[in-house]
């Protein structure tokens, strides 16, 4: 395995922690009643499996995760129960950023890839096509009518790009 790809799983385990983390600030602020709270949790489910499965493949190839794990469950958490408190519309417009930049991101790693690591390969296409589907139920259900739609949108996916760059290194 090279450096390369300790690398990719090290900030992909670390995305899909933080995604986690941020659905469960978003759901201990809405709750299970408020719109789209069901959706949400179902997304979060997937992103729990997405964990689960970098985990097992981290352990199995003997890459260290992040060492940045615990500032990404508190700036997770609180990134999700903030857009949360805004409403539903920004707690949508979160996941809608967040799964624009994923999608860019694992699509990048793919083609870094090449045919060069077929199990790894085959994980980030499945994960890129769910985090594709989330970020079109996040617009489907009013993200770009949340307020200052342009600024939180941008501002979460430069979030989301510091966030990458520092957990492939620390």
């Amino acid at each position: 395995m090279t450096a390369k790809t300790a690398e990719m799983l090290r900030v992909d385990q670390a995305g899909e922690y933080g995604a986690t983390r941020i659905y469960a600030g978003q759901l201990a602020v809405m709750g299970n009643r408020a719109p789209h709270s069901a959706e949400i949790a179902a997304m979060a489910e997937q992103e729990a499996d997405h964990r689960k499965r970098f985990d097992e493949l981290l352990a199995k190839r003997g890459v260290r995760p992040t060492a940045l794990q615990p500032v990404w469950s508190v700036a997770g958490f609180a990134l999700g129960a903030a857009t949360a408190l805004i409403g539903p519309k920004a707690a949508m417009a979160c996941t809608a950023a967040i799964e624009t930049e994923i999608d860019l991101h694992y699509t990048e790693q793919l083609e870094q890839l090449g045919n060069k690591d077929p199990e790894l390969a085959e994980m980030i296409r499945e994960f890129r096509d769910d985090e594709r589907e989330h970020r079109d139920a996040a617009l489907a259900a009013g993200a770009e009518q949340a307020p200052a739609y342009p600024v939180l949108f941008t501002a979460i996916r430069l979030g989301c790009r510091a966030a990458i760059a520092l957990s492939k290194r620390i």
